[in-house]
């Protein structure tokens, strides 16, 4: 059984391994510094939409959402790492969904997005799986200085749940 629980003080070992790997960072342009990861620590540790996975008693990876702009208006972005031994276990799509619902409930923003590389199957299917609808391949500059070309899935928080397998692009 997945769970998610609040982001928190101890939580910064399990970050290291998320972030601090450069196989766990392959796609997201490499592994951060300790120094990077300490002040994201103290992000998620403030931050109700930073979130912990947890699933067999094991703390296994990260799933949030946060505000963003995007378009013209304010969205839901949301993003997700698992530590390798719990990859192909079906553990990210679960904590997704259960983070989708978490913002869902917030009643803020009609709209959730997702930007995994083109080049990441993994995030991507995992967007599919969770009714996502692929928008476009687009360019970003993610970490500064470094661009990736991202996928833009858009999910209608509006509708009553997550539903699965994708959807054709609407306005």
């Amino acid at each position: 059984m997945v769970e998610l629980e609040p982001w928190g003080p101890g939580d910064l070992a399990l970050l290291q391994r998320l972030l601090g790997d450069p196989a766990m960072m392959e796609h997201l342009g490499g592994p951060e510094s300790p120094e990077k990861i300490g002040e994201r620590q103290q992000r998620y540790e403030a931050d109700p939409g930073c979130l912990k996975i947890v699933a067999g008693g094991e703390e296994l990876g990260w799933v949030g959402y946060w505000e963003r702009e995007w378009r013209g208006g304010q969205v839901y972005e949301i993003g997700w790492s698992v530590l390798p031994q719990a990859q192909g276990r079906g553990i990210a799509t679960e904590a997704t969904r259960l983070a989708i619902e978490a913002a869902r409930a917030t009643g803020r923003h009609r709209w959730l997005h997702a930007f995994p590389g083109v080049d990441n199957p993994a995030s991507n299917a995992i967007c599919r799986k969770l009714g996502f609808t692929l928008l476009e391949a687009r360019d970003f500059e993610y970490p500064p200085g470094t661009v990736m070309r991202c996928n833009d899935w858009r999910l209608d928080l509006a509708a009553h749940a997550t539903a699965p397998g994708p959807r054709t692009p609407t306005s």
